[in-house]
């Protein structure tokens, strides 16, 4: 649950250092400007909120890992979810106007994670898991988005460490196996997810596990 707070909260924060001319700088989502994530992010927030206001009496069928739909096709934009964002963003007009929103929409989602019991059992997607491990699978989700955020700028602060090395620690779950040890927590993720491709010396340290990426998590 606080890790969940720290990665959102600094996430948050990199938001609100971007410049206006950052927002038209391509992210580390294929295909997405930075305007576009963050309005992702607004629907992001507007998830968790809506998720943890949707309580269920049923027996979970989802953990923090489990949680994730795993795929091995990186998004191609054309996905109606993923277009309608663009379009949701591009309507902003002003980036001043999408970064109100994300941080009005935003701090009432890190208020009601930090109220939540993490016992309560939620719905969302069709499953059901109790409120900690759904705010624990985000904090894969709010990693992997600041390293998209902060791909072509390098003046914003990156990710915490502990969420860094919790989300590597998630994904390697979800891989089966360990990234390689000399795989920093933020190689082992952006090369996990396909953000990136291996350097032809990583991919001999990977071995087999090469062939299996990328992990795209939906």
């Amino acid at each position: 649950m606080d890790l969940f707070s720290r990665s959102w909260d600094a996430l948050l924060a990199a938001v609100g250092e971007l410049r206006e001319e950052d927002f038209a700088r391509p992210s580390g989502c294929r295909g997405w400007l930075v305007r576009d994530l963050v309005c992702h992010l607004v629907i992001d927030a507007q998830d968790v909120l809506i998720t943890l206001a949707t309580p269920a009496e049923a027996e979970p069928t989802r953990d923090a890992v489990t949680y994730w739909e795993v795929s091995d096709t990186p998004p191609s934009g054309d996905d109606p979810l993923d277009a309608l964002t663009v379009r949701l963003a591009a309507a902003y007009e002003e980036p001043r106007l999408l970064t109100f929103h994300l941080d009005d929409v935003g701090s009432a989602a890190g208020r009601a994670a930090r109220l939540a019991d993490p016992a309560l059992r939620v719905e969302t997607r069709d499953v059901v898991l109790a409120a900690g491990d759904y705010l624990a699978a985000y904090v894969l989700e709010w990693t992997l988005h600041h390293l998209d955020l902060v791909a072509n700028l390098p003046h914003l602060p990156g990710p915490p460490a502990e969420g860094a090395a919790r989300s590597r620690e998630m994904l390697e779950k979800i891989a089966g196996t360990p990234f390689p040890a000399s795989f920093s927590d933020e190689d082992a993720l952006l090369v996990g997810t396909g953000r990136r491709a291996p350097t032809d010396a990583e991919r001999a340290e990977l071995g087999d596990l090469a062939g299996r990426l990328p992990f795209v998590l939906g």
